[in-house]
């Protein structure tokens, strides 16, 4: 007996190269979870297989595919496509054909606001991706933090800079010199709109600036700023969590700050699979990208989420499934797990912040809020870099070169 998982990704298309990092790592989960011995379902000895259809980036061939998953027979738990945009279009069909949903991959914070009673979120929603951020940028000793928040016209943008508007307008913040100045939310194209957002931003004196978005609006959004040579000491972005950035970038990446939901030099202890170094090593020398991004991190999290949910109960039986993940508090290489049970959002996973720094990410961490020495206000885009000791950058950890096994408790 197979036990399939099924989903679309984007394997062609504007989302290609993080749909064929997420299928790198579904597959090697398979891999692991089948060599590590058969599990028993509904009295049979099961192992598992994959299903992955190219939705193309395509969000109406997206749709076809998930009616067929949900709809036919062959599939026996649902993952969701690469992106908010694509997971705004399966889950309702998922929730249609009352089929457990794993959304491991679609931060909106508006996908659980529509009453979905068998969604299971695995991402920090969109609405707290620049709650650290916005944390560091308080700890910083210059006062005025003027930001200017650039977001592209989608509800995972819409989320990011509602969560950003709503953080810096409490006291904490405030008293820190934190205030939101600009706020761009249209489309944005460097031959038509870039003269004028750098009027903007320079007008407004911003000292800290936040792209949100697709890859490619943070991307365009950074090189005009960089290419305008406006001094906008922190320049961040959500696309700098991703390790193509620096490709993309060369060496202007130095000092941009990103957002992430996981990080290959986590230090994190799963209850659940194997450890975060073992994991990027095999992604890294095992796959056909050889990348390892939260991307691929939080896929196979997923997998190993469900795994312990089956051995658990048996059965593929979906509400009994969607049930157990409610009660399900535990931790998996891509960090803490734990949903609202009525929702299904996810509650408790943390993001981090990386800064680029020496060609490579590091991650900065917020806590607590130093008030040590003093931090000067460098120009350039190296503002945290510049204070990387006061902000404890931490260091990435020797690669583990060992394989690993699941347990099966």
């Amino acid at each position: 007996m197979k036990i399939t998982l099924g989903l679309s990704l984007s394997l062609s298309g504007a989302f290609a190269p993080i749909g064929r990092q997420i299928e790198d790592a579904l597959r090697l989960f398979i891999a692991d979870i089948n060599a590590a011995g058969a599990v028993t379902i509904d009295g049979e000895r099961s192992y598992y297989a994959l299903r992955c259809h190219d939705d193309r980036s395509d969000k109406t061939r997206c749709a076809g595919i998930y009616r067929e998953l949900c709809g036919g027979t062959g599939t026996d738990v649902v993952l969701g496509p690469y992106s908010s945009e694509l997971t705004a279009v399966a889950a309702p069909i998922a929730e249609e054909h009352k089929r457990l949903f794993i959304n491991h991959a679609g931060a909106a914070d508006d996908l659980y606001q529509h009453g979905y009673k068998m969604i299971v979120g695995l991402q920090t929603p969109a609405s707290q991706y620049l709650n650290e951020f916005l944390g560091l940028l308080a700890s910083l000793k210059f006062w005025r933090k003027r930001i200017a928040l650039v977001t592209e016209q989608s509800t995972f943008a819409h989320a990011i800079a509602f969560g950003a508007q709503a953080l810096a307008e409490q006291r904490a913040l405030r008293r820190k010199g934190v205030r939101v100045r600009v706020k761009w939310d249209e489309r944005f194209d460097p031959e038509q709109s870039g003269d004028r957002l750098i009027t903007t931003l320079r007008r407004n004196r911003i000292n800290a600036l936040v792209s949100a978005g697709s890859y490619g609006h943070d991307l365009a959004v950074v090189r005009t700023v960089l290419e305008s040579q406006l001094n906008i000491p922190v320049l961040a972005c959500v696309a700098a969590g991703l390790s193509s950035f620096r490709n993309d970038l060369d060496d202007r990446v130095e000092g941009i700050v990103g957002t992430s939901q996981w990080e290959p030099s986590s230090q994190a202890i799963p209850e659940l699979g194997p450890d975060p170094r073992e994991f990027t090593h095999r992604m890294r020398t095992q796959t056909r990208t050889g990348e390892c991004d939260y991307i691929a991190a939080q896929a196979y999290g997923a997998g190993v989420l469900v795994a312990a949910v089956l051995q658990k109960l048996g059965t593929c039986d979906q509400v009994r499934m969607r049930e157990e993940f409610s009660r399900l508090r535990t931790g998996t290489l891509f960090g803490a797990f734990g949903i609202d049970p009525n929702t299904g959002r996810q509650v408790a996973h943390r993001m981090l912040t990386v800064q680029w720094h020496k060609g490579r990410k590091v991650t900065i961490e917020p806590d607590p809020i130093s008030e040590r020495g003093s931090l000067d206000f460098p120009t350039g885009s190296g503002l945290f870099a510049a204070g990387a000791e006061l902000l404890g950058l931490t260091r990435r950890p020797k690669r583990h070169e060992d394989g690993y096994q699941f347990s099966r408790g």
